[in-house]
């Protein structure tokens, strides 16, 4: 699958080419300017009208949901749930007790990392994504099986980092575990 990157390269390069063969007149630093808008405006617009594909199909919303009270114990709460961006086969949820990804459109296929074997958590955002508000998030965990986990391309990165960091020493206070690092 191309990278945000790239299919932000691809459209921009579209966008060229259609101004080109239009009757616009604009000096190279407007033209450039409104390629970077327009190319924006199209890759914003395009991943809402996926997530309501994926609403209508059924899939769970994307949207960051109330991150409000600790749920009472034993009862597992959504704190936040979305998808990468531009993708209909992967959806992330991040509980009160877990983080699962699921991937897949027809046949599914979930991971579940439980938050109190998450050790760290970190989050990246390369230009391009910064101009869209997404990034990854990568998660070390003290799980055999999978020791780094990726949120890709998650919309504000920042904001479900934090959610996710909070979530994750709540875990631990709810368990009364305490992470001790050898030195």
């Amino acid at each position: 699958m191309a990278s945000i990157k790239q299919i932000r390269e691809r459209l921009g390069t579209r966008v060229q080419q259609a101004l080109a063969e239009s009757d616009v007149q604009l000096d190279a630093a407007e033209r450039e300017r409104l390629v970077a808008d327009l190319t924006d405006g199209v890759l914003l617009a395009v991943h809402d009208l996926v997530g309501e594909l994926a609403r209508e199909e059924g899939a769970a919303p994307v949207a960051a949901l109330d991150g409000g009270a600790p749920a009472p114990r034993g009862e597992e709460k959504v704190v936040w749930e979305g998808r990468p961006f531009l993708s209909l086969m992967e959806h992330y949820e991040i509980t009160t007790e877990r983080v699962r990804i699921t991937r897949g459109l027809i046949g599914k296929e979930r991971e579940d990392i439980e938050l109190v074997r998450v050790q760290d958590i970190e989050h990246t955002q390369h230009v391009t994504e910064r101009m869209l508000n997404i990034g990854d998030i990568t998660l070390h965990t003290a799980d055999p099986d999978s020791p780094t986990v990726v949120l890709r391309n998650v919309s504000d990165p920042q904001q479900v980092h934090e959610l996710l960091r909070r979530a994750v020493l709540d875990a631990r206070s709810h368990n009364r575990m305490v992470y001790r690092e050898n030195m």
